[in-house]
């Protein structure tokens, strides 16, 4: 994108009354950049999410993980289908019958590995176009209003 192009495209922004609609934006536009570069190893940026949750936390049931990124169980399911799909992520039976344990696989560890670089190029491109003042407040910031959404 050039200069002028961005400019003209933040100056077409018109000022949005709420929190809701400013947020979604926002992250509209963010997860653009971060498929622009995740896409080209053949992944989403919803399920490079997933992929580096599950080798944080080794394995996770699907509630785990819906409460750990506040995500819709329905998308949850239909991400980790596809994921499960391509052999990036296995189940196991968990405590019950009804618990299901997903976890990655060593296909699913090299995906993510090789989707790293490209990910980080994007958070690079939006970390420098902040600063590190501003990169550092905006986590801050996303994780109070986290907090505060969830308590309302």
């Amino acid at each position: 994108m050039t200069e002028k192009t961005s400019r003209e495209q933040t100056a077409a922004l018109f000022n949005l009354p709420c929190a809701c609609q400013n947020l979604r934006r926002a992250t509209r536009i963010v997860t653009r950049i971060y498929d622009q570069q995740i896409r080209k190893t053949g992944l989403e940026s919803t399920q490079f999410s997933l992929l580096t949750a599950l080798a944080a936390i080794g394995e996770a049931n699907q509630g785990r993980l819906s409460a750990g990124f506040a995500m819709d169980s329905t998308t949850l399911t239909r991400t980790l289908a596809v994921l499960r799909r391509r052999g990036w992520v296995q189940v196991k039976p968990g405590k019950d019958r009804r618990e299901r344990l997903f976890s990655l696989t060593p296909r699913g560890k090299t995906k993510l590995m090789k989707a790293q670089p490209f990910w980080e190029l994007a958070e690079q491109r939006l970390r420098k176009g902040l600063g590190d003042a501003a990169w550092k407040k905006m986590k801050e910031t996303v994780s109070e209003m986290t907090a505060v959404a969830i308590k309302a």
